[in-house]
């Protein structure tokens, strides 16, 4: 299908000119220290709260923020969450702060757990997909990363050394996908968009590298009790992929420079709620990232006895 993006030219990649059309265009939607910052530094009499960065767009707006349990003891498996990667997925920011206020605690006596509630804070203020410089930080996770957001938690995560167990990284998958993300993304890249569906409902995208199946299964689980799962369409696939078990997909995360790939971690998968869906409210999605973390940790806990 054919669709006229109002920036850049049908059929060629943008410039510098592109791409400052398409900032000039954002504006500020909401606010990242007022509904973020102050809810992690909420938390700093009963976990550790560390900046680990700060873009250079506005580093005083947006320092990076992580929480960690404490104490930290060198013996236990360490569990990396992460949300808003993708800035405009409400509730992976806000699921990932719900699991630590609400969750954090009673899994600190299994693991050291270390939260990344807001790797995007620019992308959750402007209620974007990129960064300010039209690059997508889920696609940035590589060595000598482009995207500012995904460099500061790639060297985060270097800090942890090589006991990463489990890494959850929670997203969303919304209407403004189809009607605004991919077609400025077709645009950008010079290319014909080609329409696609959003699935009604969770889903978890596994590594086809180390899918993890049985644990993939627990998260879908768990999420089944607060909200529904996404079917597969008439093809047996959710976004273009095939659907391997109930709720889902695989993809090879360090190939595509996904989050997903940013640990050599056993059991990882990216969640992908449905904000849009008349069946849900924003309290019920946040409570769906919730329930798959605490779905795989229950499942990996399981695992170590």
């Amino acid at each position: 299908m054919h669709s006229t993006y109002p920036i850049g030219t049908a059929g060629q990649k943008w410039d510098e000119a592109e791409r400052q059309a398409w900032r000039d265009q954002t504006t500020i939607k909401r606010h990242y220290q007022h509904e973020v910052v102050a809810k992690i530094k909420a938390l700093g009499e009963q976990f550790n709260v560390k900046q680990y960065g700060a873009l250079s767009y506005d580093p005083d707006r947006y320092p990076l923020f992580c929480i960690k349990s404490k104490p930290w003891h060198c013996d236990k498996p360490v569990v990396l969450i992460t949300g808003g990667v993708h800035g405009y997925e409400t509730s992976g920011v806000h699921g990932a702060l719900q699991f630590a206020q609400s969750e954090m605690a009673r899994y600190s006596k299994h693991f050291n757990i270390i939260v990344a509630p807001c790797v995007s804070p620019w992308g959750y203020e402007t209620i974007n997909r990129w960064n300010p410089l039209a690059l997508d930080p889920n696609r940035s996770f590589y060595a000598n990363s482009t995207a500012e957001e995904s460099a500061n938690l790639i060297k985060l995560v270097a800090s942890l050394g090589d006991n990463v167990l489990v890494h959850i990284d929670l997203h969303e998958t919304t209407d403004s996908d189809e009607s605004e993300f991919r077609p400025a993304l077709a645009a950008r890249d010079g290319i014909e968009y080609e329409a696609g569906m959003i699935p009604d409902g969770f889903y978890t995208v596994g590594d086809s590298e180390n899918p993890q199946p049985e644990f993939q299964a627990a998260v879908i689980e768990s999420v089944s009790k607060v909200t529904h799962i996404a079917p597969a369409d008439d093809k047996g696939e959710i976004i273009g992929s095939v659907v391997v078990q109930d709720g889902v997909i695989n993809y090879p995360m360090v190939k595509l420079g996904l989050c997903g790939g940013v640990t050599s971690c056993t059991y990882g998968t990216t969640t992908e709620v449905y904000p849009d869906s008349p069946k849900v409210t924003d309290q019920e999605c946040n409570a769906a990232q919730v329930a798959a973390i605490t779905g795989g940790l229950d499942y990996v806990i399981s695992q170590l006895k």
